[in-house]
């Protein structure tokens, strides 16, 4: 597996950005994710976003961080907002995820961040599972889905 920094209006990146949307729109019935993205949001050193490639290089996981602040929504200074974290359904299981977590955690750190955040739904168990079994811990809620009953919001100290 290679993983590799790409930017986020990459067409590897908005391919697997598309299938994410289709998985969020197959669990939730809606459009899937509104969280506005801008390509400038994932510019080192703010943020970063990588995508893993098979042995053949096709894009099999994604995932990228954002640098946010204390604002409005609820983020706190030093934040890193985990965005987009996706594994194509043949390659689960394999631990792909937990790796591009890592490699984010690790960026994140680098730049100066100080906690690791992320929000995801009830409708997504694994999600919650990898998270926690990685130390995420639930945090209040941020971000534009602050306000929804099945939105689930965790933080992890990156320091």
């Amino acid at each position: 597996m290679n993983i590799r920094r790409v930017p986020f209006d990459h067409s590897d990146a908005v391919k697997l950005n598309d299938e994410v949307q289709a998985e969020y729109h197959l669990r939730y019935g809606d459009g899937g994710d509104a969280t506005v993205l801008n390509a400038s949001d994932f510019e080192p050193p703010r943020g970063v976003y990588l995508i893993a490639y098979d042995t053949t290089g096709r894009p099999v996981a994604t995932g990228g961080w954002r640098s946010q602040d204390a604002n409005e929504e609820g983020n706190l200074d030093g934040d890193a907002e985990l965005k987009r974290m996706f594994v194509v359904e043949a390659m689960r299981g394999r631990g792909l995820a937990r790796r591009i977590l890592t490699a984010l955690e690790d960026d994140a750190r680098a730049a100066g961040r100080l906690r690791m955040v992320l929000e995801t739904g009830t409708k997504q168990p694994e999600a919650i599972a990898l998270y926690t079994s990685s130390g995420y811990e639930p945090c209040g809620k941020f971000g534009y889905y602050r306000h929804y009953e099945d939105s689930r919001c965790f933080a992890k100290t990156l320091r």
